[in-house]
């Protein structure tokens, strides 16, 4: 983990609305050897008919990276994607979950890889993870990029973790505030008095 307060501000980062400073917490480089690290211990898992599920918007970003590692692992996952919320535009989860777009893909008698961007409460990939099994997936497996252990809400445990993530509200690699800072190719955080 590392922080960098010449980290670029939001103006740089395109946002000139936004002077958030922007503190980086994983750089590109460090994403990228981990990303490669998790697909070694996919490839371990010996996932039979895979279907890679990503959770969106958060983790589209990580997703199209583990997707494209799997092809050089020699994976070739069917791709689908789910968007979930317990959000919306709040910072702090409702505890509700809601289906906003489902997967087209019948995924009986397959392993599924759902992939996110944070597990903190854990009630989206619970309920994700649990309608996966209902409709006859033959293993559901967790992959997410950051998670926070401290906030847990419902038992549910990552098979993939990225890193373990401070309490931060992060930015940056697919993840926004407000629809922004998603193009950022480091994970970063606002430091608290600048939210």
């Amino acid at each position: 983990m590392t922080e960098d307060t010449t980290a670029p501000t939001a103006a740089d980062a395109g946002h000139g609305s936004r002077n958030a400073r922007i503190e980086v917490l994983f750089d590109a480089e460090t994403i990228a050897e981990r990303n490669r690290e998790l697909v070694a211990d996919i490839v371990k898992a010996a996932p039979e008919k895979l279907v890679v599920i990503a959770v969106l918007k958060g983790s589209f970003v990580f997703a199209a990276d583990l997707i494209r590692s799997m092809h050089h692992a020699g994976l070739a996952p069917e791709v689908e994607f789910i968007t979930l919320s317990s959000y919306r535009d709040a910072r702090i989860s409702s505890g509700h979950v809601t289906v906003l777009r489902d997967i087209e893909t019948d995924v009986r008698g397959r392993d599924v890889l759902l992939i996110d961007d944070i597990l903190e409460s854990g009630r989206t990939l619970a309920f994700a993870k649990d309608l996966l099994a209902a409709r006859g997936a033959r293993r559901v497996m967790v992959c997410v990029l950051l998670e926070k252990p401290h906030k847990r809400a419902v038992q549910i445990e990552a098979d993939f973790v990225g890193f373990k993530c401070p309490d931060y509200f992060v930015v940056g690699y697919g993840m926004d505030v407000s629809h922004a800072f998603r193009q950022l190719p480091f994970i970063g955080y606002i430091p608290e008095a600048e939210k």
